[in-house]
């Protein structure tokens, strides 16, 4: 069962805003805190307000000495999949779906804060294929076979540089190839079948599935949403949702740290 932690109020945990799609999970080798699942929208603000502060606190908490490590994966989440699947217009799309862009400002102007400036965000993209190009590039099979093998972070983070601040559309396939070759570590000789799976939609079904999953298992309506526990059999993970402040994370970090000393 999750629960929410008592320094995170009932508002901060239901989402009001627009929402966007992705999800991540933190997971950690033996005796570790982890995040076990994050889930998240590359498209929106607060996913990557939510992602840079919580960088800063496993930043932070392990810069301590005898600290346990933090592993994070990311899992996919798509709010509107009605959007079209090349994508739209930034404006266009606001303006279709609120009448105008102007509940990005604050998310912005919080976002620079941390660090995530939005300098360049020109499209509202369709995401289904960017969770697809994660998918493949982060896979068991490719962790195999391939060096340097990027995880579903590293991956997200590249996507996140894309949309906001470089004015890439990533719904589209070469877009998600140049990304996958320049940021991702995927070879030329690589290249034909990943775009033959994205053209293809090939790993679509599985990330609806996994969307599904996380809706069924941990009820998610809203993102970003963090699922945040230790790899200890039997403990009870804490489950909320929204950007909270870094103080937040750490808080938990700590105190699931020292339930691993007992």
């Amino acid at each position: 069962m999750l629960f929410s932690p008592p320094s995170i109020s009932e508002s901060a945990s239901s989402a009001t805003w627009p929402d966007h799609d992705s999800t991540t999970n933190i997971v950690l080798p033996h005796r570790l805190v982890t995040v076990n699942r994050f889930v998240v929208e590359i498209t929106t603000t607060r996913c990557l307000v939510g992602k840079k502060k919580l960088d800063q606190a496993i930043d932070t908490f392990q810069s301590s000495p005898n600290k346990p490590p933090i592993h994070v994966e990311w899992k996919p989440y798509i709010i509107d999949p009605n959007t079209k699947i090349d994508g739209e217009e930034f404006e266009a799309y606001n303006i279709r779906r609120w009448g105008s862009s102007g509940w990005t400002r604050s998310l912005k102007s919080n976002g620079r804060k941390v660090g995530a400036n939005f300098d360049n965000w020109k499209t509202w993209p369709n995401t289904l294929r960017a969770h697809q190009l994660i998918a493949f590039v982060a896979s068991n099979d490719r962790r195999a076979s391939a060096e340097n093998v990027p995880t579903t972070a590293q991956c997200n983070e590249a996507l996140f540089e894309a949309t906001y601040e470089l004015g890439e559309n990533i719904s589209l396939v070469d877009t998600l190839v140049k990304i996958a070759m320049e940021k991702l570590g995927v070879g030329p000789e690589e290249i034909p079948r990943l775009r033959s799976y994205l053209e293809n939609n090939e790993g679509a079904r599985e990330v609806m599935k996994e969307i599904q999953s996380g809706r069924k298992k941990y009820n998610i309506r809203g993102v970003p949403y963090f699922i945040i526990g230790t790899s200890e059999a039997g403990q009870t993970p804490y489950g909320f949702s929204g950007a909270q402040d870094s103080s937040t994370y750490l808080e938990i970090f700590q105190e699931l740290s020292e339930s691993l000393e007992k």
